[in-house]
């Protein structure tokens, strides 16, 4: 049995060595690194009882289907959404709001994806919104309607209002992230990213690494997530309680941490020799099974984003 003590000592020499020894990979184990510290941080999570399920996000995975939405161009889906995301940041009115909520449902009809797997992605993030929500209540001054002289506590209307603003925002961010990965496939979407950010490379920055490294850690955190899940089970069925006060749910977390973090470097090497064994170099001109191209709808798709964020950004401006 591993002294607790010595855990951080044990794995930062692991750290050193699996470095070293992935010096010539260093972008992959980079990206299963970024995937390793993102599922220790819902496993955490997990054991505070702010997560009910690891299973409940979809987010990083993908749902084939032929709809209207899944035969765009990615770099359709991606330039719409990224407008659609920065709109949404300057909406601070509840009609702003329903009209993007209407253009979630739209895409809901258009992608032809089940409401429950799409409204699964919310459920993790709760806790977030419940904590957004209390935080403006309790932050903001205005029109007092509760007040607690004993808690220093003031509820105000202005705090209620701007905390459900900025709930559904968040909200509505996690449903746009969603149905990108649900539409488009890893592949399409680095494809996209690379051809969109293809004039960086005049500038000598290696775009075709950064979107692989995003790429993978974009795939393998639905993987990760449901290893996570596999040991707590095997945990579980072998007597383990996740229990009790604060400390010990901090404790039990350990026995997952571990294997979870060899397994993450396991599947960077295993990924890392294949790549190897089918010759793949970085740096080198690659080409891809897919040629993109824009149709007819994704120009109009393209248009019609566009015009939806200017007539909802002045709808801002007016109200």
């Amino acid at each position: 049995m591993l002294n607790l003590r010595f855990l951080p000592v044990y794995i930062e020499g692991k750290v050193k060595k699996r470095i070293q020894k992935f010096k010539k990979k260093d972008k992959i184990t980079l990206a299963f690194l970024f995937d390793f510290f993102f599922t220790i941080n819902y496993i955490k999570m997990f054991k505070l009882g702010l997560f009910i399920l690891f299973s409940d996000i979809t987010i990083g995975q993908y749902f084939p289907g032929e709809s209207f939405i899944h035969r765009l161009d990615p770099r359709t889906k991606l330039i719409s959404l990224m407008l659609f995301m920065t709109g949404l940041l300057f909406a601070y009115h509840f009609l702003s709001l329903a009209i993007y909520f209407l253009v979630t449902i739209v895409m809901l009809f258009g992608s032809q994806l089940p409401p429950r797997l799409v409204l699964g992605n919310l459920k993790p993030f709760v806790w977030l919104f419940i904590l957004t929500l209390l935080i403006h209540i309790w932050s903001t001054p205005g029109t007092v309607v509760f007040s607690c002289s004993a808690l220093h506590l003031t509820v105000s209307i202005e705090g209620i209002r701007l905390g459900l603003i900025f709930g559904i925002r968040l909200a509505l961010l996690v449903l746009f992230a969603a149905f990108l990965t649900l539409t488009a496939s890893p592949i399409e979407i680095t494809d996209a990213l690379e051809k969109m950010l293809s004039p960086l490379k005049r500038l000598g920055l290696p775009v075709h690494e950064l979107v692989m490294m995003l790429t993978l850690s974009l795939r393998f955190i639905p993987t990760l997530l449901e290893e996570a899940e596999q040991l707590k089970n095997a945990q579980v069925s072998r007597g383990a309680r996740f229990g009790g006060n604060l400390l010990q749910r901090l404790k039990s977390t350990i026995p997952l941490v571990l294997p979870l973090f060899i397994s993450a470097f396991r599947r960077a090497d295993d990924l890392a020799l294949a790549m190897d064994s089918r010759c793949y170099g970085s740096g080198a001109q690659r080409s891809s099974y897919r040629i993109l191209h824009y149709a007819r709808t994704d120009y109009m798709v393209l248009f019609s984003s566009l015009i939806t964020v200017i007539f909802l950004f002045f709808l801002e401006r007016s109200l």
